[in-house]
């Protein structure tokens, strides 16, 4: 009956979301919500935003049915942790809402992630590190940067959303393998959503999903990767964060590098990160986003095997410690920065390029 169930919580959320996207594309555009064409900017026409409310309501709308109505579910609103990590994600998405209507300060966006991250860990999402109290601020500083990090990841046609479905279906493996149905539940539906929104922002797209689904998605799965970490030590804690969040987490790390090294702001706009570096190594907009789904794959599998015993969490440690510094050096061979050209306002978050 549950299997049943989530299959069709699954369904429902891969259709709300792929009908709600252009509804919500159709609403962008009378709105004048829309990402113009300027700067460093690569897209050639006007494009609607909001294609992240499609996503939340496709994620949320049928996790909340099944969760709630749904006679004997494991965990129902009695889940604390996941109950503070959906309702945290809708404020965080709300802001980030806002933020595409009327551009917010980093300082402002800040004051809500910070509470909001802060509201799940004392709700039992909290990083098994050192079992005491540094483990609360640690988890939050961890929340707050990997959401700001898939926001930053949103940043060419297709890369984020199918990042997101391959990340959020194979953690979604984790939790229904580990015990945790209820954060299963909603990273499926998420995955789905996601699913339903991709064809509309596969390049070149017709939507993009803007800060209210980059940053949904992004606390949604800092949240979920925190909660599904079992066990405890460095080892643990490290392969069990960093693998579901393997691009993410190296895009900003490139990014950040890149722009110390080359004495510019390291929170304004451009065109270095992870997707605009291989698109300089010839690879087209699809090719690029399906490189980036690959290797979130590659990771996240390891990350599902070391989460259900079947490989090391010391090994999968020590893969990911060499793995990423390596790229992070590489990708700085990658040119990427045109002379003369300013670097754009300081933002803590980016517009698509």
């Amino acid at each position: 009956m549950t299997g049943s169930a989530v299959l069709a919580a699954a369904a429902s959320g891969w259709l709300l979301s792929a009908v709600a996207t252009r509804g919500m594309g159709r609403l962008a555009l009378r709105a004048g919500l829309v990402d113009r064409p300027s700067g460093y900017k690569a897209h050639a026409r006007p494009t609607p935003y909001l294609g992240g409310v499609a996503i939340a309501l496709g994620t949320m709308l049928p996790a909340a049915a099944l969760w709630c109505l749904l006679p004997g579910w494991p965990s129902g609103p009695g889940d604390r942790p996941m109950t503070a990590v959906a309702v945290a994600a809708l404020v965080v998405g709300l802001l980030g809402l806002i933020d595409d209507i009327r551009s917010l300060s980093p300082l402002s966006r800040l004051a809500v992630e910070i509470p909001a991250a802060t509201a799940v860990v004392l709700c039992g999402v909290q990083v098994p590190l050192t079992g005491g109290w540094p483990d609360v601020p640690l988890t939050v500083a961890w929340i707050v940067v990997i959401t700001n990090s898939y926001n930053l990841l949103d940043n060419m046609d297709g890369a984020l959303g199918s990042v997101t479905v391959v990340t959020a279906g194979l953690l979604a493996m984790t939790a229904f393998l580990t015990g945790h149905p209820t954060a299963g539940l909603l990273l499926t539906t998420l995955a789905c959503a996601s699913l339903g929104f991709l064809p509309h922002n596969w390049a070149p797209a017709k939507i993009f999903m803007g800060d209210a689904g980059s940053l949904f998605v992004g606390f949604t799965l800092a949240c979920c990767t925190v909660l599904l970490i079992e066990g405890e030590g460095l080892a643990v804690t490290a392969s069990g964060l960093l693998l579901p969040a393997f691009v993410a987490a190296v895009d900003t790390a490139v990014v950040v590098v890149a722009r110390h090294r080359a004495g510019r702001p390291v929170l304004s706009g451009g065109r270095d990160h992870l997707s605009h570096r291989l698109r300089r190594l010839g690879l087209s907009p699809r090719v690029t986003a399906l490189a980036l789904a690959a290797c979130a794959a590659l990771t996240g599998t390891i990350g599902l095997l070391v989460a259900v015993g079947m490989a090391s969490p010391i090994a999968a440690a020590i893969v990911v410690a060499t793995a990423a510094p390596v790229l992070v050096g590489l990708f700085q061979k990658v040119h990427v920065y045109p002379r003369g050209r300013s670097a754009g306002p300081a933002r803590i978050h980016e517009r698509r390029p």
